[in-house]
């Protein structure tokens, strides 16, 4: 048998390759499955936690037993009153949960009071740019005990280019109660914050407002995309190695008897 007839069909040295990305491709559509499984779980929960009438605020002897994944974004009422002189202003990126908040602008979070004891951290809503200072804004300062609706929130995650906050200068770029109530000095404070729904304050600023969860939902739109980049792979890979094997048949040499 001549050299030619014994060298190797070529589409057998991608073969283990080609397996490998088929078996990716199939394994981010899989995964896309799942995230779309978790989303609407997720935006169900949201449904109906934030349609749920405000309950009362757990009390301070409660908060370490809470649960993020049982407890997030139930709607709450509670009477305290603010320390509006140790606020904290976090950068307001765009939101999904708050469409009516645009533009440049910050989170006011404030300390609030409770009669009980312990502090919850709220964030009364948002502010402009221009509105940053609070001596601009300090007709909606309310003095005081008030009644307070909202919803419970767990810190947020610091992204890997998230910005360092700088207490001294009294700006934070995550919603994180915790950092903010080290940096103020304050005791006994709730793991959680509490998005303000109201009352919205004299001036209207800081802008409070109801969470309306628009979260996105494409999943199954970037599964099919895995899913068919896999059937391509398959199908691309099968018309070649066909090819390949036909062209080598094909160049053969006739064997002599």
């Amino acid at each position: 048998m001549s050299a030619q007839a014994r060298k190797p069909r070529p589409w057998r040295g991608l073969l283990i390759p080609a397996v490998v990305l088929f078996a990716l491709l199939v394994g981010l559509g899989a995964w896309q499955i799942q995230r779309k499984t978790w989303k609407e779980g997720l935006i169900a929960v949201l449904n109906e936690r934030l349609a749920a009438p405000p309950s009362a605020l757990p009390l301070p002897g409660m908060w370490p037993s809470l649960d993020q994944a049982n407890d997030e974004y139930r709607r709450v009422k509670f009477s305290a009153a603010f320390d509006q002189g140790r606020e904290a202003l976090v950068y307001a990126a765009a939101s999904a949960f708050r469409p009516d908040a645009s533009g440049p602008g910050y989170w006011v979070f404030t300390p609030a009071h409770l009669a009980d004891g312990g502090f919850v951290i709220v964030n009364r809503g948002f502010v402009p740019e221009a509105k940053r200072d609070a001596a601009t804004r300090a007709v909606g300062e309310i003095g005081g005990p008030v009644e307070i609706a909202g919803v419970m929130r767990w810190p947020e995650q610091r992204g890997w280019f998230s910005p360092a906050d700088s207490p001294n200068g009294n700006l934070w770029f995550t919603r994180d109660p915790r950092a903010i109530a080290a940096a103020k000095g304050l005791p006994a404070v709730a793991p959680f914050y509490v998005e303000q729904e109201s009352p919205v304050p004299p001036g209207g600023l800081p802008q409070p407002g109801k969470l309306v969860p628009k979260l996105r939902n494409e999943h199954l739109q970037y599964a099919l995309t895995w899913f068919g980049l896999a059937i391509v792979l398959v199908v691309a890979f099968g018309v070649w190695a066909f090819n390949s094997g036909g062209e080598e048949s094909r160049g053969k040499a006739p064997q002599q008897p």
